[in-house]
């Protein structure tokens, strides 16, 4: 395998071809909305096949698979706060449940763009060491772990009624350690409502809903930037591709997501993620993953 950096930008999705960007299109759209992380996912999958890292614009790109999903499956929600939020603002209603929720969306927002736009230049560098499959193994231990601590502690019967401007700027600032491979957006912001005292399956739907506007600007800056590259007409291809893929699978992990929360808990994604940290460190140590 060969590192391809393309002005600096890792863009090793384009020399797996089709069908391998496809089969990485499904790991990638189930992992992005699962708790598990799709970074880790994205590295491992790759090391273990043998396969060309694709890189971290190719997971970045893949946002807009996780964001059409997401819109779609929650689309009752999306539209109820849209239409909501606009009358309770025409109205001067500012106590409005959907004026707050609306309002707590885009401050949760803040943080990981500022820190986002901050790390940029090492994120999505060639051979960034955040991409290291050590740190991710790391993170994903560290996450299983948060995220086990706010299954046993919290109370779980808070409803998406409830949402506070502070609850939704606390996600918000889980959700920057996403920027670090391995956390997992979806894990961050789960583990944040749920340690807030959100019932399973409302916490999910305040971190989807609260993560789309982080979705969409990371998935747009990174077309920005290959665009930026003049990635050829192969390459975007390929890229689209992946993208249908992602989309239909994330469609499918949104929902499997949401029978296991309401029928279970967070636990089989505790176990995975802490399982799945440990084989990786292992992998390193030894030399079966580099």
């Amino acid at each position: 395998m060969t590192d391809v950096c393309t002005q600096g930008l890792d863009t090793g999705f384009v020399g797996l071809g089709y069908a391998k960007v496809a089969f990485l299109g499904i790991v990638q759209g189930i992992t992005e909305l699962l708790p598990i992380s799709s970074t880790a996912h994205m590295r491992v999958v790759p090391a273990v096949l043998g396969w060309q890292d694709p890189g971290s614009a190719f997971s970045a790109a893949m946002q807009l698979a996780a964001l059409a999903a997401v819109i779609s499956y929650f689309w009752s929600d999306v539209r109820e706060v849209a239409v909501g939020s606009l009358a309770a603002l025409a109205r001067r209603d500012y106590a409005n449940r959907h004026f707050r929720l609306a309002v707590g969306i885009v401050l949760a927002t803040v943080p990981i763009v500022i820190v986002g736009l901050a790390l940029s230049g090492v994120l999505n560098a060639c051979n960034s060491p955040l991409r290291g499959i050590a740190v991710i193994g790391w993170a994903c231990i560290v996450m299983a772990v948060l995220l086990a601590l706010s299954e046993i502690y919290a109370s779980h019967r808070l409803t998406l009624d409830k949402v506070s401007v502070l609850d939704a700027l606390l996600v918000g600032v889980a959700q920057v350690g996403a920027l670090i491979p391995g956390v997992s957006r979806s894990g961050s912001t789960l583990t944040a409502a749920l340690g807030l005292g959100y019932a399973r399956p409302e916490a999910a739907r305040l971190s989807f809903l609260l993560g789309l506007p982080a979705i969409a600007l990371a998935g747009l800056k990174e077309l920005w930037e290959l665009h930026k590259i003049h990635l050829g007409a192969y390459g975007w291809s390929v890229l689209a591709v992946g993208l249908v893929v992602a989309s239909i699978s994330a469609f499918f992990a949104i929902w499997g997501l949401m029978r296991v929360l309401e029928r279970f808990s967070a636990w089989p994604f505790v176990i995975y993620r802490g399982l799945l940290g440990v084989v990786l460190l292992i992998g390193v140590a030894t030399g079966w993953l580099t």
